[in-house]
């Protein structure tokens, strides 16, 4: 029996070519006076984005600062910035220009401005947010989702702990979605981004109990779709249909819809293990993903094989022979397969990092928040299951 659901998805999509434009209207309609316009690298400068975004936000009376240099895994020393800068300059706004690592910056930011006291309480859940500054972005990678999730995954340099924050309170007002924007980005960052839109789907697929057979249908779409957008970006990656299904499903994978109607949240272990890899080794997340989720997935498929054989059956295509176990078997193996074909790596040495044992218990201590929680729903990992995980990654 499915379990009820609330569906909140409030963020305005504006999407198609040249929709950058619009952002100073969109930024107007909530009464903005000031905008922190918070970006990456010069690349988007370069490129000529910027000014176009400013000229559209300017041509609206709307003031600009501009606050550049989030990097992957975003930084809280730069989330302590952004948050003077835009108390001392009277923004009422925050537009990020990028992917998920400066959706998730700014909405941190978002949160240091409205509440007094350090950020960094509420993604150690020592304090609960009560308001976030408005938020908007304008999308250049099709990944994290965050333009329409209500996450934020911030790292903190001290300790390189890797936290998120999930409120409603930060879901951007709209998005802007321009498939054009995302063509010159490195097939390794395409194709990072891939896994993690299919991660944010998969992990809510994967349930200890029921579902619900519309959102199943809906989710085993969307991941056929990914995986087919990603071989052709392959070989041509302007192909504007390719790009545009990326982006879209990047949203459509991590706002809630691809979960509705499920017993439970779904089963996020691997990103959260894959959360202590990137804090302790800087990894990029949608390939620290594709390196774990193989030992997790072998780990745990035995409580819900059915599951497993119903994911290769309807999302890769494979054949049901009956035998519930071996068609998970072969399940995973065939996304593994599917990850080498797009470039990405399977285990931790094809990630390019070499964990310790000391490192890896230390990872260990970290994703139980030193001992205080459990993680996953298809199988309940405590200390020993991580860490047998993370050693199985580290030794393939």
């Amino acid at each position: 029996m499915s379990s009820s659901f609330t569906y909140y998805a409030p963020t305005e999509v504006v999407f198609g070519q040249d929709t950058e434009t619009k952002a100073g209207a969109l930024v107007k309609k909530w009464g903005s006076t000031k905008v922190l316009l918070h970006y990456g690298g010069e690349s988007a400068r370069r490129s000529g984005l910027l000014s176009r975004i400013k000229a559209s936000l300017e041509a609206e009376g709307i003031a600009v600062v501009e606050l550049g240099g989030v990097v992957p895994n975003p930084r809280l020393s730069l989330v302590h910035t952004g948050i003077a800068l835009a108390r001392r300059e009277g923004v009422d706004f925050l537009l990020a220009v990028g992917g998920g690592s400066v959706i998730d910056s700014a909405k941190a930011i978002g949160y240091g401005i409205y509440n007094e006291g350090e950020v960094w309480d509420f993604y150690e859940q020592k304090r609960r947010p009560q308001g976030c500054t408005p938020v908007g972005a304008v999308l250049t990678i099709a990944a994290a989702g965050s333009e329409m999730s209500s996450s934020s995954v911030i790292t903190n340099e001290d300790g390189n702990l890797k936290r998120g924050l999930n409120t409603d309170y930060s879901r951007c007002k709209f998005a802007v979605m321009n498939p054009t924007l995302t063509y010159t980005l490195p097939p390794y960052q395409t194709m990072s981004g891939a896994v993690d839109i299919m991660m944010h789907t998969i992990e809510r697929y994967f349930v200890a109990g029921s579902s619900m057979a519309l959102t199943d249908e809906m989710a085993e779409a969307l991941l056929r779709v990914v995986m087919a957008s990603a071989r052709t970006l392959k070989s041509k990656s302007d192909d504007y249909e390719a790009r545009a299904n990326l982006m879209w499903a990047s949203s459509l994978s991590h706002n809630g819809l691809t979960g509705c109607g499920h017993a439970s949240r779904g089963d996020w272990a691997p990103h959260q293990l894959e959360h202590e890899m990137g804090g302790m080794f800087d990894v990029a997340h949608g390939a620290g993903l594709a390196a774990i989720w193989g030992s997790w997935a072998r780990f745990v498929y035995k409580e819900r094989a059915d599951r497993f054989a119903r994911f290769g059956h309807r999302v890769l295509g494979l054949p049901v022979t009956g035998d519930d176990l071996a068609d998970a078997e072969r399940a995973i193996e065939s996304l593994l397969d599917f990850f080498r074909e797009i470039d990405m790596p399977t285990t931790f040495a094809e990630l390019g990092i070499h964990p310790t044992a000391e490192e890896i218990s230390e990872m260990t201590v970290k994703a139980t928040y030193f001992g205080t929680r459990t993680l996953g729903d298809v199988m309940v990992l405590g200390s020993e299951e991580i860490k047998a995980i993370f050693t199985d990654a580290a030794q393939r």
